[in-house]
């Protein structure tokens, strides 16, 4: 990647380095144009982890693109925004999922017969890390209950070949 910039951001972590990259066109300082992405490199100590820990996390909060994590055993798993959302694992979303029969990350249904509503588009505000286990997000429609552990988040995982052992029991 070209013109690298690392940006001061305020973001609060535990036990985790932390670093905000901008990406950009040109290396010259200049901060227009470029976009944030947080990084959060969990650091390296000598206890034993199994393959729920990340390895290395990026939220792209100013892009909106989602979340990605490299996993400690290889795995590569990449989350919309709009997925983490409708995967809350806080009480009244789980509670309000399973009275509707919706997954996790699974999108609302509407009611037969309802008119469709105007809906604003999912937007994480904040991130932030909850001790060495999680990740707490701020949404724009003011919820922020939900604590998405890295054993939640492994279990939830939307890609093809996690999916499949999902459905293979």
């Amino acid at each position: 990647v070209t013109g690298v910039q690392t940006c001061a951001l305020p973001i609060s972590l535990r036990r985790a380095s932390r670093r905000i990259l901008c990406y950009g066109e040109s290396g010259h300082g200049q901060t227009s144009g470029w976009r944030a992405i947080l990084e959060y490199m969990v650091t390296v100590d000598s206890t034993p982890r199994v393959a729920n820990d990340p390895k290395m996390v990026k939220v792209h909060l100013t892009t909106g693109a989602g979340l990605e994590i490299d996993w400690k055993d290889g795995h590569r798993s990449v989350y919309t925004f709009k997925f983490l959302r409708d995967a809350c694992p806080c009480a009244l979303c789980e509670d309000e999922r399973s009275k509707t029969g919706r997954k996790a990350g699974e999108a609302e249904k509407p009611a037969p017969g309802t008119l469709p509503m105007f809906k604003a588009a999912v937007k994480a505000l904040a991130a932030e890390a909850v001790g060495k286990y999680a990740l707490k997000f701020s949404w724009n429609d003011n919820h922020d209950l939900g604590i998405y552990s890295w054993a939640y988040l492994r279990e939830v995982c939307p890609c093809g070949e996690c999916a499949e052992k999902r459905v293979r029991g």
